[in-house]
């Protein structure tokens, strides 16, 4: 099979402002592809979209809230009445809440399922038509290595992250022998604004959980941004069905498929092995 073709193409970019989406718009620009860059963040936002004019393709702003199931069925007009066209959708705007299941309520737990669940299937839905009109097309729906495991403290963000896997499994079945291929992505630790950003639950201490997520960020969000873009630039190139990105994804992976049932206790214990190994011996008198 031949490689996606990118230049030249219409890209629909979710979460543009920063992270994954950022670094994506930067790398299909410099692939010579036009971009429909949507965001919460009217500022981080234009940022994006003024770097990727540098490479001379046109770049379209539109402010977008995934979970405004109205300004989602809204946006294919506006992007097709400035491309006039759309070849690629990529579905990565993502949110976080921090707590267990009884700590959130049910209210955070349903925020976050709309915005990382719903929008990633009403953004589908709603560009499913222009997509359709393509010769050839293809989607990139953001999971999570979260969409494979299920670690505790992240109820609503695995109930996403597995039905976006779920979903684009079975969209990807329904869609073979026709134009459109897909891509379901899980990345692992990236070095994005997510765990900083979670939404905190009332009865929470913000302090605690700003500590947490700090340290989240420095000890397991370590791949660049832009590394993780160009692998999943690379997966649309190819039309790869599935791809995990970072080691960590590919390890926590392996080890789900051996021990379904108890790889978390598993992985926990050859974390506490490993931290053994690498903490300093008593030092000698």
């Amino acid at each position: 099979m031949a490689d996606f073709p990118i230049k030249g193409g219409v890209a629909v970019i979710t979460g543009a402002a920063s992270g994954i989406g950022a670094a994506l718009a930067a790398d299909l620009a410099a692939k010579g592809c036009h971009l429909a860059l949507c965001d919460r963040n009217a500022e981080g936002l234009a940022r994006t979209a003024a770097a990727a004019r540098l490479n001379g393709v046109n770049v379209s702003e539109h402010v977008l809230d995934v979970a405004d199931a109205a300004a989602i069925a809204a946006l294919p007009d506006a992007v097709l009445a400035v491309h006039g066209r759309v070849t690629i959708l990529v579905n990565n705007a993502g949110v976080a809440l921090a707590g267990t299941f009884m700590e959130a309520t049910l209210e955070d737990f349903a925020w976050l399922m709309d915005i990382n669940f719903w929008g990633p299937v009403r953004l589908c839905r709603a560009f499913m038509f222009a997509l359709t009109q393509e010769p050839t097309a293809h989607i990139v729906n953001i999971s999570s290595i979260f969409g494979v495991v299920a670690p505790p403290g992240q109820t609503a963000y695995c109930a996403a992250k597995f039905g976006v896997r779920g979903f684009s499994e079975s969209l990807r079945h329904e869609l073979a022998g026709t134009n459109l291929s897909l891509t379901v992505v899980h990345p692992g630790g990236v070095r994005t604004e997510i765990a900083r950003s979670a939404r905190i639950p009332q009865g929470i201490d913000p302090v605690e959980a700003a500590k947490q997520a700090e340290e989240a960020t420095q000890t397991a969000l370590v791949m660049p941004p832009s590394e993780a873009a160009s692998l999943i630039a690379g997966a649309i190139a190819k039309r790869a069905p599935r791809l995990l990105i970072g080691r960590d994804a590919r390890m926590l992976e392996r080890i789900q498929r051996l021990f379904p049932v108890t790889y978390w206790r598993r992985m926990q214990m050859l974390m506490g092995r490993l931290n053994k190994l690498s903490s300093p011996g008593p030092v000698a008198p």
